[in-house]
């Protein structure tokens, strides 16, 4: 687990989410089965791993060298299908770098069994398993798992960004005498300096108020639930399955899954700045379960497979879908719809 020394705070990275896989329990042939990457700054963090999944990665343009992490929702086949191919593809490769596979309760034994179709590794594979409220620090940010409401152990994940120093105030750090270079950078960084005449200068007086992180939150497979309205309040993106429309909706309670209708609730409740809906049945194209979904909340998106969403920094504007953003040779794109 990486976490910054003390004292200092991450320079703003680039934020965003590439979609691999945006169908629900089986592909289609323009939906891969779930898989998401969470890509801020160096670091890569595939959520879900469902069939196909390498082959979507080298297809687009994240390929797979750089995956350190893969956090897993639960242990359906459709989420991890993929892991042992992708796995082996790396050792194949001569791969030395280390991979983290983080999951619910159960994903140490589901690679344990999966050792035998896997074979040696070229690598060190870790297998963490995570429960609702454990917490994984990272350089600038934290994974912060939360409960869902699906059959067996089922998590969500929240990547929460730590906050970032106010504005420096450049006219008051003058009048303080404080001099440009190192002594404006130890203030940017929450130090305290001692200026050439023995006074002490603190940050509270140059900075402006702290701001904000941005946070991500990704559902998985869940019914409607108490505890994503909590883990997704106030953040950026919300990812939430919507399997199913209004239609179905007793389908929907017998499975555990949810509506898009219901999904805009969640998503209104929580104050979320954008809505992104994923696992569509092959019953429908996108554009039926964005349209029930925006009835409730507006802010809301169905993304393709490559379709990528930016989040800029608060202050920078909201987040913005990208249409094939992630497709590597974007001009030979494929056809659209479920």
């Amino acid at each position: 687990m990486r976490v910054p020394p003390a004292g200092l705070r991450s320079a703003p990275v680039d934020l965003d989410l590439l979609f691999l896989g945006t169908a629900g329990s089986a592909p289609t042939a323009s939906r891969g089965t779930s898989a998401t990457l969470v890509r801020r700054g160096g670091d890569r963090l595939l959520v879900d791993c469902g069939e196909g999944t390498q082959r979507q990665l080298l297809r687009s343009d994240a390929g797979l060298s750089d995956l350190e992490d893969v956090l897993l929702t639960h242990l359906h086949a459709d989420h991890v299908l993929g892991l042992p191919g992708m796995l082996k593809t790396f050792a194949l490769r001569g791969r030395e770098l280390p991979i983290v596979v983080y999951g619910p309760r159960g994903t140490r034994g589901l690679l344990q069994a999966l050792g035998v179709v896997i074979g040696r590794l070229t690598y060190e594979l870790r297998v963490v398993e995570l429960s609702a409220g454990d917490t994984v620090e990272r350089d600038g940010y934290r994974l912060v798992p939360f409960a869902v409401k699906h059959a067996g152990a089922a998590l969500g994940y929240a990547i929460r960004e730590r906050e970032r120093p106010g504005r420096f105030d450049v006219a008051a750090a003058a009048a303080l005498g404080v001099p440009d270079g190192p002594a404006r950078g130890a203030l940017q960084r929450g130090e305290d300096v001692t200026l050439a005449d023995g006074r002490t200068v603190g940050p509270a007086e140059v900075l402006g108020a702290a701001r904000r992180g941005r946070t991500i939150v990704l559902t998985g497979d869940t019914a409607p639930s108490a505890t994503v309205v909590e883990a997704a309040s106030g953040a950026d993106v919300l990812v939430h399955e919507a399997t199913f429309l209004a239609e179905e909706r007793a389908r929907a309670r017998e499975t555990d899954h949810s509506t898009a209708a219901e999904a805009a609730l969640v998503a209104r409740e929580a104050g979320v700045a954008l809505l992104a809906l994923t696992h569509v049945s092959a019953r429908y194209a996108g554009s039926e379960v964005e349209e029930e979904a925006r009835h409730l909340f507006p802010d809301t998106v169905v993304p393709r497979d490559f379709d990528i969403i930016e989040v800029p920094l608060p202050e920078r504007g909201p987040p913005e879908l990208v249409p094939r953003g992630g497709r590597r040779g974007r001009t030979q794109d494929v056809g659209s719809g479920a």
